[in-house]
């Protein structure tokens, strides 16, 4: 089967077509021919700095996480899914699990789901990560019908999935974007826009709470932006973060007596740790999408599978809307 492997890390042009051989299913797993994948943050940062990162793949590697695609074998013991079925999920593209940048790849059941009826593959491929991601920080922090809540990122592929859920979820949705385009799009799925290079976050607190601050604030852009989480949350608020890999004077949480979620959706892949959670979360995001309470938005351009390293620049810019999605099968 055709697969891009990389065999240093590096830059996106590390990224080779290569014949491989096509994988077995074992028990508990299915072999899956790809029909579409997406490019996520992480995928990126694996191919640049795999040797930092303890979770990175063997070389030579095949990088992918996300997928949608067509069960083609199942492995012993697997009773939920035959031949024929299409599933998405996110499986592989780190430790020793081979990715989605194949024709085919193998997958453990309790990592995947059916694939919503109402989404075609290409967006089916977009939604498993960042919805597990934005999901489960929404629920860790509690979110309740009538909290105000504050999305940041809101464009971004896991914010645009977080606005919608808590949406779905019955809340009163604020959520931030820095160009038009994006405040916009923010609009569109519902949510009230915030420009966070025109206005303050004092300015959208007092205009959207009334001074009081949010009950729960979603950052998906993390780092030092936490802080602006820290002074946009009410007392005794929640703030949940994808991204908090950074150092930090905590004395407004403090004083706010705030409390942190950090979601990091790996943890189940590289620890074997309560995997079968995650396809319970994607059957109820299939469920949410079917009921037409959430849609992924891709971006615009499309990429096939040697177009791999592309995709990757294209994502980095940081000029993409919604999810960035690779097309496997011709």
């Amino acid at each position: 089967m055709k697969a891009m492997i990389i065999r240093q890390f590096g830059g996106p042009e590390e990224f080779q077509l290569s014949d491989v051989q096509q994988p077995q299913p074992e028990a508990g797993q299915v072999l899956i021919r790809i029909a579409a994948t997406s490019v996520n943050t992480v995928d990126t940062m694996l191919r640049q700095m795999g040797e930092d990162l303890p979770f990175a793949p063997a070389l030579p590697a095949i990088l992918g996480m996300d997928f949608a695609g067509t069960v083609t074998a199942v492995g012993e013991g697997v009773t939920e899914y035959t031949a024929g079925d299409e599933v998405y999920g996110c499986a592989g593209g780190l430790g020793d699990r081979p990715g989605t940048l194949a024709e085919y790849m193998l997958a453990d059941v309790e990592l995947i789901a059916p694939k919503p009826a109402r989404l075609n593959m290409r967006e089916a491929a977009a939604l498993p990560l960042v919805a597990i991601t934005a999901y489960e920080g929404l629920q860790r922090a509690g979110i309740r019908a009538g909290q105000n809540v504050l999305v940041h990122g809101g464009a971004g592929g896991v914010g645009h999935v977080a606005l919608q859920l808590a949406r779905y979820w019955s809340a009163n949705v604020v959520s931030t974007a820095g160009n038009e385009a994006h405040l916009e799009l923010i609009r569109q799925l519902g949510a009230a826009p915030v420009n966070y290079r025109t206005d303050t976050v004092a300015d959208y607190v007092a205009e959207h709470t009334a001074g009081k601050g949010f009950d729960l604030v979603f950052d998906s852009v993390g780092g030092a932006n936490i802080s602006s989480s820290f002074e946009a949350a009410a007392l005794n608020g929640q703030v949940a973060t994808t991204v908090s890999l950074v150092e930090m004077d905590l004395s407004v949480a403090h004083m706010k007596g705030l409390s942190l979620h950090v979601v990091f959706m790996l943890i189940p892949m590289i620890h074997n740790y309560a995997r079968q959670a995650h396809s319970g979360i994607l059957r109820d995001i299939s469920r949410i999408v079917d009921a037409g309470c959430l849609r992924p938005v891709l971006d615009e351009q499309r990429f096939s599978l040697t177009q791999a390293g592309q995709a990757h620049q294209h994502l980095n810019s940081g000029t993409a809307t919604g999810k960035v999605v690779i097309d496997i099968a011709e």
